[in-house]
């Protein structure tokens, strides 16, 4: 999978989990302009797993604060 797509998916999860317009989203953005607090992260961080089918390092999850940060991790764990 490419990172366009990782990207637009991780884009729709996030809409979906902060009730945002993921059209205000890029890679830049991060959690904290989006509100998103530590429950909402760690929901978003299992849905990542959960629609890519894989699993994101507990210490890499500490390091993601923006979009292109879960992109990356997803990438990473792919």
């Amino acid at each position: 999978m490419d990172r366009a797509s990782i990207l637009s998916k991780v884009i729709e999860i996030i809409g979906d989990t902060v009730d945002i317009d993921g059209k205000e989203v890029t890679e830049q953005t991060s959690f904290d302009d989006l509100g998103a607090d530590s429950l909402d992260r760690l929901e978003l961080v299992t849905s990542f797993e959960n629609e890519f089918d894989t699993s994101i390092d507990d210490a890499v999850l500490e390091q993601i604060k923006t979009v292109g940060d879960a992109v990356d991790a997803v990438e990473k764990a792919l």
